[in-house]
């Protein structure tokens, strides 16, 4: 288990792509440093070939980048869609796990079945269809909306109409 700033367990985004610099990183860095423990970011490089190839080279990188025992949630449309209030109780719950915490973001051809079946939970931001360097932004600020609720932070107003 790795242990991050603040005591919780590792908390990691593993994601297919490299970002470059511009409003989506800049975006995605404010978030990850709020963060606590502040999430890391692993980027894997696109596959090549055809689509089936490209996921299967894909899911490769991705699994290999996964510690062994982590709790991997990977982001799918097919996912569970809960609320921010709903999701900051579950990452209370994945992070009391102790285990390292990885989200998982595949690339344009989607997760292969493997990475789907090793993730432990599978959450969605919605079945829009979202640039994937959005997707690392939104994934980031409800990660960080969670905490806040969690922390009675006035950043998430539940009270809105």
């Amino acid at each position: 288990m790795s242990v991050g700033r603040g005591g919780g367990t590792a908390l990691r985004l593993v994601a297919i792509g490299r970002a470059r610099s511009g409003p989506e990183q800049e975006l995605f860095d404010r978030y990850a440093k709020r963060l606590r423990p502040a999430l890391q970011l692993v980027e894997i490089g696109d596959g090549r070939g055809p689509p089936g190839e490209i996921r299967r080279q894909e899911a490769l990188a991705l699994l290999g980048a996964l510690p062994a025992q982590a709790l991997v949630v990977a982001l799918d449309t097919g996912g569970s869609e809960p609320d921010s209030v709903e999701l900051s109780g579950r990452l209370e719950q994945w992070q009391a796990s102790g285990r390292a915490l990885c989200f998982v973001i595949g690339g344009a051809e989607g997760l292969e079945a493997s990475v789907l079946d090793r993730a432990n939970h599978r959450l969605s931001l919605g079945r829009l269809t979202w640039p994937h360097m959005l997707v690392r932004v939104m994934l980031a600020e409800q990660l960080y909306r969670a905490q806040s609720i969690r922390a009675g932070h006035p950043y998430h107003r539940s009270l809105r109409p």
